[in-house]
């Protein structure tokens, strides 16, 4: 059950559900999801929403927007397969390179005085990054579910209504779901994703906001 699926030797015509993978897949991949999460989450959490959303906007940049164009990059230059890196030995310098991005970005917040909400979810971030450099040295843990899953915690403990992670599950099956789809990622690479994401998004910002 937890082996990994075998993609075809020879391509296969598309199908509808291998469609809606893909969409899901794209619209929930980790840089959109951390792009309109910081993106809201400093509009939400600000006095002074234009200032709220300029703070927003500047964790985004970096945690998100720049290590997804060094991603860009390397895929064009042929030094990685693909944006959503499906081969693990290719993870570590692009999670390196987001990490020192958002330690960046970090700092630039602090100076600027950005609000504690939005600098915990940008410390719960960097911190989900170091589990994934370090799982991902020995297995392909999957991100999409990672993020997908932080996120929906970040979101609860936002509303201090218990009841909304349990709502946000099925999103995060969905996207879970692509990805063995796809054929990128294995049962327990999905697992374990989600959990080691909203167990560190959850401890994090809960101890930090």
């Amino acid at each position: 059950m937890f082996s990994q699926r075998l993609r075809p030797a020879v391509p296969q015509p598309p199908t509808l559900a291998g469609r809606l993978a893909r969409l899901v897949t794209e619209l929930f991949a980790p840089a959109v999801l951390v792009t309109v999460m910081l993106v809201a989450l400093g509009w939400y959490s600000a006095r002074d929403w234009l200032t709220g959303l300029a703070h927003g906007t500047v964790a985004a940049v970096f945690e998100s927007v720049l290590p997804f164009a060094y991603i860009m990059r390397g895929v064009r230059a042929g030094q990685l397969t693909d944006h959503h890196i499906g081969v693990r030995n290719q993870r570590r310098g692009p999670l390196l390179v987001g990490l020192g991005s958002a330690i960046v970005g970090l700092v630039i917040l602090v100076l600027l005085g950005a609000q504690r909400q939005l600098i915990a979810a940008v410390i719960a971030g960097g911190v989900g990054l170091v589990v994934a450099v370090v799982v991902s040295h020995w297995w392909k843990m999957s991100i999409h579910t990672a993020v997908v899953a932080g996120a929906a915690m970040i979101l609860t403990l936002l509303c201090g209504i218990p009841w909304v992670f349990p709502a946000v599950l099925p999103l995060v099956a969905l996207v879970g779901w692509s990805r063995i789809r796809l054929y990128d990622h294995t049962l327990a690479q999905v697992a374990v994703g989600a959990v080691a994401g909203a167990t560190v998004a959850g401890t994090v910002f809960a101890l930090l906001r």
